[in-house]
């Protein structure tokens, strides 16, 4: 399977902060519609696709959204003063370019500390080049939100970009459904909305569904660079399948399909413990009476920094394990 970067590179570079997924949802729309049988945006703006089928629902979950910065305040000088939208590292973010869905570009920077590790983001402020309040109130507002900005990047082993959490969940999903062909399952491809400010968008596409079998996709992290702490999940080394993390204990059920899935068909995968994070499987699991669910994770580097970084053919194998997961009569 050939890997479509030029589609990763529209992904990564469409401007969709949490709470604001219009841009990156009307993308995956017009890339998805001739694929699948019914479109739905709902109440929240989750984008819900459906293939139908007599057999099992089956809810797959990738977010939209990317994590931001948002404005609270700016000063006479014209400096903006800001909060995040999702996990943002003070210490990452010092000396990134940042822009605003108007194009309005920034560079963050902080107060001077004696402790750079103790840097937080009430230290820090956004400078766009202006001149003094007025100016910088014609070109951003309070409430208006930005986020990192840096090129996309590629060699023959990985891609390096911004935002690989979750748009190439939201990858994985497009490829998926355009391969599936003989499904008796009745197959749901969501692409939700807030997850990075607490899985908001899969609680409640999940409540309207109602899925059988739930399955997320998202990134996870790696514990394969310098000095990093011991995880065994490494790039190059296949997909990997959720044990657990702070937001679930996969269920056993489905990790064990997934897992009897990738050996049927020699897919190369590895098992991940994460100590921390979560996933919208955390939400779609705890739906309703609750829904048997896991999650595939691709292997990314730098997670919720300016670059983060993915392998090619763990993405690959990704798609190819949930194709034939959902092939499967369940």
């Amino acid at each position: 399977m050939n890997f479509n970067s030029e589609l990763v590179k529209k992904l990564v570079n469409i401007y969709s902060p949490s709470g604001d997924e219009n841009n990156i949802r009307e993308f995956i729309k017009d890339e998805i519609k001739d694929f699948v049988d019914e479109v739905e945006i709902d109440s929240l703006g989750n984008l819900i696709a459906r293939k139908k089928g007599k057999g099992k629902k089956i809810m797959l979950a990738a977010h939209m959204d990317q994590i931001g910065l948002m404005v609270t305040d700016i000063d006479d000088k014209g400096f903006l003063r800001f909060t995040n939208i999702g996990g943002i590292s003070p210490v990452l973010s010092l000396g990134q370019k940042v822009i605003f869905k108007n194009g309005t570009v920034g560079v963050i920077f902080a107060e001077p500390v004696d402790n750079i590790g103790k840097l937080k983001l009430e230290n820090m402020f956004i400078d766009i080049g202006v001149l003094n309040k007025e100016e910088a109130e014609k070109k951003v507002s309070i409430g208006d939100i930005c986020v990192y900005e840096s090129g996309f990047s590629e060699n023959d082993n990985v891609i390096f970009s911004k935002c690989l959490d979750d748009r190439i969940g939201c990858f994985v999903l497009i490829e998926t459904l355009k391969r599936v062909k003989n499904s008796d399952n009745d197959l749901y491809f969501v692409f939700t909305v807030q997850e990075e400010v607490g899985l908001r968008g899969a609680r409640t596409s999940a409540y309207k569904i109602n899925p059988d079998l739930g399955i997320a996709i998202d990134v996870t992290s790696s514990g394969d660079t310098p000095k990093a702490k011991r995880f065994a999940v490494s790039l190059n080394k296949g997909t990997a399948i959720k044990v657990k993390d702070n937001s679930i204990l996969t269920h056993p059920k489905v990790r064990e399909l997934m897992t009897e899935v990738a050996e049927e068909n020699s897919i190369p995968y590895q098992m991940e413990v994460l100590e921390f994070g979560g996933t919208d499987s955390g939400a779609i699991h705890l739906t309703r009476e609750g829904i048997p669910t896991g999650a595939i994770s691709i292997p990314t580097r730098y997670v919720h920094s300016t670059v983060e970084m993915s392998s090619k053919k763990d993405i690959n194998y990704s798609v190819d394990l949930l194709v034939k997961l959902l092939e499967k009569t369940i």
